[in-house]
């Protein structure tokens, strides 16, 4: 039931939450008093919200016992939440099929309280390739995956990630106009393929995969990587080809659908 007047509330469980989003957005840890000096507390209540979140394995202290940071504990938990961890669960065995395939590695990202986060990771077969650890945290206006991730959302819900999206490292200043007109160009062709703003030689790809709702739920993405010795291996418009058909594979398998799919 809703609770508009707020006549349900409970303080406890709004001051922990309020610790998690607050050590969310501060990538080095934050002391105890910085955080009672933060969300306006006494020290003594935030001791003990921050004592119990780290007998949960919700937050870590430092070595020095003196700062506190979020766990990866949020993230393993999401990852259990039926409509993430079934796009997984369906995609690794297809993930592998392809990249033996392709002979190039890909991955899905997803998109986390403004961070674009990898969630799910297959290798190339070779002897060398190009693969993101899973938990990477990448930019969302300089790669494939934030972009596609961006694309296809409604101007407002575009502001709104803007707004919450906390710079991955290396990530550039925002150029608002251009990010602009690369989304209108991804949502009219359907999909990303740009060089790497972060690693020479590499192509991304990055396709969107659907929820029911017709909403982006993650992006199907491979870093290409062109081979220059005798190996016969696919040309980036057949990976790209068989990137998009894993897409459109995984879209159907979750009931998505693409709400662009015919627009011109």
């Amino acid at each position: 039931m809703d609770d508009p007047n707020g006549k349900y509330r409970a303080p406890a469980l709004e001051k922990g939450l309020d610790i998690i989003e607050l050590l969310a957005n501060s990538g080095e840890g934050l002391s105890q008093g910085e955080v009672a000096k933060a969300l306006d507390r006494s020290p003594s209540e935030i001791y003990r919200m921050l004592s119990t979140l780290v007998r949960r394995g919700y937050v870590l202290r430092s070595a020095s016992g003196d700062r506190y940071s979020l766990s990866l504990k949020m993230f393993s938990i999401s990852q259990r939440h039926p409509p993430i961890g079934r796009v997984i669960e369906m995609a690794l065995p297809r993930m592998r099929a392809l990249t033996r395939q392709a002979w190039q590695s890909c991955h899905i990202g997803m998109e986390s309280n403004g961070d674009i986060v990898v969630v799910a990771t297959a290798e190339s077969p070779g002897n060398w390739g190009l693969a993101l650890k899973m938990g990477t945290v990448v930019g969302l206006w300089n790669t494939g995956t934030g972009r596609v991730l961006a694309a296809f959302r409604t101007d407002q819900e575009v502001d709104d990630l803007i707004a919450r999206h906390r710079p991955a490292l290396g990530e550039p200043t925002l150029d608002r106009a251009a990010f602009e007109a690369d989304l209108a160009r991804i949502r009219r062709v359907g999909f990303e393929q740009m060089p790497s703003a972060t690693t020479g030689g590499v192509t991304n790809i990055a396709f969107p995969i659907f929820s029911p709702s017709g909403a982006v739920v993650a992006a199907l993405s491979c870093p290409y990587l062109e081979r220059t010795d005798a190996l016969e291996v696919p040309s980036l418009d057949e990976v790209v080809e068989m990137c998009r058909a894993l897409a459109d594979e995984l879209t159907a398998i979750y009931g998505g659908t693409n709400p662009y799919a015919n627009e011109d």
